[in-house]
Order: C-alpha cells, then sequence, then structure tokens
C-alpha cells in the first residue's frame, strides 16, 4: 500500500549532508519538500536514545545500578567512550554524527567555533542532525525530552520538544510520549542532574551525592524501558534502545563516558579498542595539526626543543618529501625560501630541513618497520645552534650548526605531506608524537626511546606535547601532556588497527576480540540511521560507525 509521507529533501539536488552558508551568522535548516515513499513491511525499526549527561563509564562500573546491568545482558557496551570537548561539542557529534574536529562546537550555545584568525566572510560548514535525515527516508515522528534550553533550540526540527526543567519531569514526559504517539520513530531523552551532582563532591562513585543521582537516573530507565514494552503496538515494533552520555565528568573537564546499545535478541559483547590503532597518512591531504599553538611550537630565535616520533613507512618516495614539519613546504630549486623545519626524506633515507640548508642524512625508512626519529635543536647562545639527529636513538651524523638561522613560522605543527622539491608523498603510520621545550641529551634520547609510561621520562617537567596517536576513531587526536594542545585530523583519514603492531613506547593492551571498536558518542546518530535502514553516504560526512553490522547474525533473519 502506498502512502504519503512527508519527508525532508536538502536542497534541490536531494541529499546533501554538508551545507555551506556564506555570511556570519547562523542558518536554519533548508525548507522542507515533500514526496511520496512507501512503508517498510514488517516489524517497525525505532530507536530510543537517553543520554545521562557526565556519567562516567568507569563510575557506572562502579556503581552497577540495577536497570542499566540488566540491560547489558542483551547488549554491546563501552565503559571508555570517547570523550568530547563539552556539553554541548557531544551531543553535537551524538547528533550529527561527526567529531568535534569537523562541527567545531562546544559553547553553550551551540554555535561553532571561530578561527579569529580566518576571514569573517568565510563559509560556514554545517551538518545536518539526525532527525533531519530520519524524517527525510522515514514516515515517522521524532521527539526530544530535555530540560536544556539550549538543545531544545539547536533541534528546533523535533516534533515534540516539551519544555521541561528536571530529570522527573523529562521521565514522565517520556513515559507520555510513549503511551500516546503510536507514529513514534526516534526518540532521544536528556537527563542532566548526574553531571550537576558531580559537581559537588566529584565525579566519582564515592561522591554520595554522584552515586545517589546515577542510581535515580537508573530508575528513570527502569521507568522508561517498562513503558516502551508496554506501547500498544510494541509486539509489531523493533526498538534499539542506546543508553550513553555526552561525556563523563563536567563540561569544563570532560573525561570518558560509556556507551550500552541494547536489543532484546543481542548477545552482550563489550567494545573496546584492541591493539594499536591509527592513521595511514596516505597522499597528499591527510594531516594532522595543531590549529593554533599560541607560539608554544615555535622555536623562533633562541628556543630549544626535541621533536620525536615513530614512523613505519609503507610506500617511499621516489625522491624529497616532508612528513613532520613546523615550517613552510617548497618546490625545486628555492630551499632557501623555506621557513621553520621540516623532517622529510629522499628515498630510503631522511633528514632535516630549514631555512636555507638541511641536515646530513639518516638511512633506514624503507622497511616497513617501526623507526624511533628524533631531532633536537640546543641554542647555547646567540651565534650557536645546533641540530642533532637520532635514527632509533642514535645519531651517526654530525651535528649542523645553524648558526643565528631564524626558525620562526606561522605553519601549524603538522603530521603530513609537507612539498620539498615537488615530490611524490610517503604512506606512512606514525606514533608517539613528542615535544620538549629543551634540547635533550643524546644518553637520555637513547635510554628512553621505548618508554612506555612518559610520565616516568627524566624530563617530563619539559613536555609541552604527547600524541599517542591511538584514539581509533573520530578526528581528535588528544594531547597527554599536561600542557600544549590537541591535534586535529583533516582530509579522508581512515583509522587502521594493527593489531598486536606495537610502536616502541606503546604499553600493548590485551587483545581479547579480533574486532576492535572504539566507542565514540558519534557513533548514536550512525548506529540510529543503521536501524532505521537510512543508508549512509560520504556526503553525511560521518565520523560514527554503524558497528551493528558486525553482528548481523544475531537478529537479521
Amino acid at each position: 500500500m502506498k502512502l504519503d509521507n512527508k519527508i525532508f529533501k536538502a536542497l534541490s539536488l536531494g541529499l546533501l549532508s554538508v551545507l555551506i552558508y556564506s555570511g556570519c551568522k547562523k542558518y536554519d535548516n533548508p525548507p522542507p519538500v515533500y514526496e511520496e515513499l512507501k512503508r517498510a513491511v514488517g516489524a517497525q525499526r525505532k530507536v530510543l536514545i537517553i543520554s545521562i549527561d557526565g556519567l562516567t563509564g568507569t563510575e557506572l562500573q562502579a556503581v552497577a545500578p540495577t536497570n542499566i546491568t540488566e540491560l547489558q545482558k542483551n547488549s554491546k557496551y563501552s565503559y571508555n567512550t570517547l570523550k568530547t570537548a563539552s556539553d554541548a561539542a557531544g551531543w553535537v557529534s551524538m547528533l550529527t554524527g561527526t567529531g568535534f574536529s569537523k562541527h567545531q562546537i562546544s559553547g553553550d550555545n551551540f554555535e561553532r567555533i571561530q578561527d579569529p584568525n580566518s576571514d569573517d566572510h568565510a563559509p560556514i560548514v554545517s551538518y545536518r542532525n539526525v532527525f533531519d535525515y530520519v524524517t527525510q527516508y522515514k514516515a515517522v515522528k521524532t521527539a526530544l525530552v530535555t530540560p536544556w534550553a539550549n538543545l531544545r533550540n539547536y533541534m528546533r526540527n523535533a516534533d515534540f520538544s516539551p519544555v521541561v526543567t528536571t530529570d522527573l519531569a523529562v521521565k514522565d514526559s517520556t513515559i507520555s510520549i510513549l503511551n500516546s504517539q503510536t507514529g513514534l520513530g526516534v526518540m532521544t531523552v536528556n537527563f542532566r542532574e548526574v553531571e550537576a551532582a558531580g559537581a559537588n563532591g566529584g565525579y566519582l562513585a564515592s561522591n554520595v551525592n554522584y552515586k545517589n543521582a546515577i542510581i535515580k537516573a537508573d530508575e528513570y530507565v527502569g521507568n522508561i524501558m517498562t513503558a516502551l514494552k508496554a506501547r500498544k503496538n510494541y509486539a509489531s515494533e523493533d526498538w534499539l534502545v542506546i543508553i550513553t552520555s555526552n561525556h563523563g565528568g563536567s563540561s569544563a573537564n570532560p573525561t570518558n563516558g560509556f556507551t550500552l546499545v541494547y536489543n532484546s535478541v543481542f548477545k552482550p559483547f563489550e567494545l573496546k579498542k584492541t591493539g594499536f590503532n591509527t592513521v595511514l597518512f596516505k597522499g597528499k591531504n591527510i594531516l594532522a595539526l595543531v590549529p593554533n599553538d599560541n607560539g608554544l611550537y615555535d622555536p623562533g630565535t633562541n628556543k630549544s626543543f626535541t621533536v620525536q616520533m615513530q614512523i613505519k613507512v609503507m610506500t617511499p618516495s621516489p625522491g624529497y618529501v616532508g612528513f613532520l614539519s613546523k615550517g613552510t613546504g617548497y618546490g625545486a630549486g628555492t630551499v632557501g625560501a623555506v621557513d621553520g623545519w621540516t623532517m622529510g626524506t629522499w628515498a630510503k633515507n631522511w633528514k632535516t630541513y630549514y631555512n636555507g640548508g638541511y641536515s646530513p642524512e639518516q638511512t633506514l625508512l624503507a622497511d616497513a618497520t617501526w623507526r624511533t626519529l628524533t631531532i633536537t635543536l640546543n641554542t647555547t647562545n646567540a651565534t650557536t645552534r645546533t641540530l642533532n639527529i637520532y635514527n632509533d636513538g642514535v645519531s651517526t651524523t654530525a651535528a649542523t650548526n645553524l648558526g643565528t638561522k631564524v626558525l620562526t613560522s606561522a605553519e601549524p605543527l603538522q603530521i603530513g605531506w609537507r612539498n620539498v622539491d615537488n615530490n611524490t608523498p610517503i604512506d606512512f603510520y606514525a606514533a608517539n608524537l613528542t615535544y620538549f621545550n629543551t634540547a635533550l641529551d643524546a644518553t637520555t634520547i637513547k635510554n628512553n626511546i621505548a618508554l612506555k609510561d612518559i610520565t616516568k621520562h627524566p624530563n617530563y617537567a619539559n613536555l609541552v606535547g604527547f600524541w599517542p596517536l591511538d584514539e581509533g576513531s573520530e578526528g581528535t587526536i588528544f594531547n597527554k601532556a599536561l600542557t600544549g594542545y590537541n591535534m586535529q585530523l583533516t582530509g579522508p583519514y581512515v583509522w587502521t588497527s594493527l593489531g598486536n603492531d606495537y610502536p616502541p613506547g606503546t604499553t600493548p593492551e590485551p587483545i581479547t576480540s579480533s574486532l576492535s571498536i572504539p566507542s565514540t558518542v558519534s557513533d548514536v546518530s550512525a548506529l540510529t540511521l543503521y536501524w532505521m535502514k537510512i543508508n549512509i553516504l560520504s556526503d553525511f560526512g560521518f565520523d560514527g560507525k554503524p558497528y551493528l553490522t558486525k553482528f548481523e547474525i544475531e537478529f537479521l533473519k
């Protein structure tokens, strides 16, 4: 039977997920265009999303509240869902399927961060939310129940969005909608009082306020599940229930959260990153960089530093090409035009390029084996700046005196292709990038190239950047040093699990499964569209993963 269904059709060309606007203000979603679809035959798939904001995965595991623990028996679950930048950042990732590195929304106003150095009139990139996708393809209603007015304002396209101010009212309104709306397709529910409770005494199970708030939220989850299963048409519905948190801890200092993906026929499976997971820097467009370091990684005229990184080259370049840099690249015959510094290759060898010259070459980069590369710049006085390079902790070349060379550069600290003599890039994996604000001596470098606990490094106080590059998902590479900045991935990057192929300095993790599935809040949108049988196109820009595809034997007949 053919039914008339109202759906959104983005722009005039059909499905485009990323909307680009010119100007300096926020814009609403495009106006709806209506067309007809056929209703799917069989059980109606539906999705219920519940976020318990501020609930940390480790503390949930410690408290083990009754209802969530019971649901876990039929769930794919994680106690270590990757943290996000803030309350709003977590929610935008959850609702758009994109990581913070793409949507760049972290403030409570749900507006994109604007680079102070960018053109105020540059195009604004906005990502569609999951309700928009669902109502484009399905004749269903959507609902959002949250006490956070800013979130309601951000999700203005929800069909039902009652104004509530407490978690109790959230629970009651959710049950009311479940009881009355048979056409409901996707519903998102938001509890906020767990995060608020943690602000008084800490986000720990040992804090009575926080623990009691977790238990109360779990009680509400139980009430909602009872109402869900009491729906008049429940027997002909197939519900996916996702319980998660926008992050653990506070918005100002978020930690890893949790995720539970439930269906009555699922077998339990813990979602986790296993083995070593990193990015293949392939071609010219996949980069990891610090967008703005406020001068922290700029050696200028008088700073000393040490940079070290593990690298595994898969496809060597036949010529000169950069792979790690804090400076500009250059074309043939323009060596004197480069600023900053660039670590690069020439076939199997590597060297460091700088303004007007380069260091002697080191060897052994072409055997698809992890190598530890280190450079130090020691500024001893106004006329002496000494550059040393090390391969696996050993230097086989003479030091280079840069004299009074200025290494100032406005370019970001960057992993990935940097032009040197217009040659083709190398394809490589990277790991454990470290940056010290001092020149380490040869003995310290040799003794610590495989150090597995960076906090034990004798110069840990000088560490201003440490990026393991082992997140396994989304586009943020977290800085694990006490100071410094995160890196952001750009381009068509793909995270790859290398199993037990660990670089030096990485602590091996027990590989308990052949599936490496790091959990992120951006997975929520991908799982929702997958369950609703909506194809996820590359245009969506999703970082989230519909990992239920790996378990279809459990629920597809």
